[in-house]
């Protein structure tokens, strides 16, 4: 009987300026820990970039790399190509695509290579293309942007998501979860478990685990109501809910919301809807080129100067120069 040919993969992780250091550090420690335990690298990597430059992480840490674009490029048709590409990216990923990025993306996927993005990381992926009719998974604080940038892409505020040669993760230790899903599906559960008591982590998350911590313990807020009608206020941006729609969906009157809201939330409900609005129109300002009267309209506002006067009275500023100190800040 033939032995089974040992599981060996290599992947390339490609670094974007800016990129998130604890979900590329927690991607890549559980490859090389399960090395450790294997006996043998079932795991190679390199780390390459548009340049083959260092690149500067979103803590200001420059990291070496081991090829360009380029080099990459060049090793796709031999025997140096990649099982799959991991893009790594963070903040200001909005900026940080190129057309040659998408094409060198597209040509791996192509060729058979899967493809992963790490933090925001789908944002790129998106961008060339390769998201479209997939699921896939990105940091709760760009899913509004992102979708709005992207409606043919089911983005899922979940830890990871995995649609065929896809693999997407939320970022920070979200990264983890993942990768213990690829060697989970390489090799089996008491590796997996092994390289969790080696980073001292009690159980595997499911890609469904919620991002954010429950609304519970964000807000500090006990009342059950309470809690109930936020997440309906959540669940309702765009269209929003009267206070008459949440009182029957509760069971309560609307001066028992009213007081309870003056009493967990130190405002009326309706100043807090309004708050949680306004926040998810400034995530979209940032994170989007959507016109601001399209930004109005998609957090619920029935005309641009309402939507600009309540903007200004929470933020001090106007939603336009909302946008022009994000481009001062990303060009400097």
């Amino acid at each position: 009987m033939t032995a089974k040919p040992p599981v060996k993969r290599s992947l390339v992780f490609f670094l974007v300026r800016d990129f998130t250091m604890v979900a590329f550090a927690t991607a890549l420690e559980p490859l090389r820990i399960a090395n450790r335990m294997l006996g043998y690298e079932a795991y190679q990597w390199r780390l390459a970039s548009v340049d083959g430059k260092p690149v500067a992480a979103s803590n200001g840490v420059l990291c070496s790399v081991n090829t360009s674009l380029d080099d990459e490029r060049r090793k796709m048709s031999g025997q140096d190509r990649p099982s799959m590409v991991v893009v790594c990216s963070g903040i200001n990923v909005e900026t940080a695509g190129t057309k040659t990025i998408y094409a060198w993306l597209r040509e791996e996927y192509n060729r058979g290579v899967a493809i992963g993005g790490l933090c925001t990381g789908a944002y790129i992926l998106a961008a060339a293309g390769l998201l479209s009719n997939k699921r896939c998974a990105i940091h709760w604080e760009n899913l509004p942007g992102f979708s709005e940038a992207f409606p043919k892409a089911n983005v899922f505020a979940d830890l990871f998501e995995v649609d065929q040669n896809i693999y997407t993760c939320a970022g920070g230790t979200a990264a983890l979860d993942l990768m213990l899903k690829l060697i989970g599906d390489d090799f089996d559960d008491s590796l997996v478990n092994r390289v969790c008591e080696q980073v001292l982590t009690d159980r595997v998350r499911s890609p469904t685990d919620r991002q954010r911590l429950p609304l519970r313990a964000r807000l500090g807020v006990q009342n059950s109501k309470v809690l109930t009608i936020i997440e309906l206020m959540e669940a309702n941006l765009s269209e929003p809910l009267s206070l008459i729609e949440i009182a029957d969906h509760v069971g309560l009157s609307r001066r028992q919301i009213e007081r309870l809201f003056r009493q967990e939330m130190g405002r009326s409900p309706a100043r807090y809807y309004l708050e949680i609005r306004l926040d998810r129109a400034r995530h979209l300002l940032i994170q989007s080129s959507l016109p601001v009267v399209e930004v109005a309209v998609a957090c619920g506002f029935v005309s641009a100067s309402h939507f600009s006067k309540c903007y200004r009275e929470l933020y001090a500023r106007s939603p336009q120069q909302e946008r022009v100190d994000r481009k001062q800040l990303l060009a400097a």
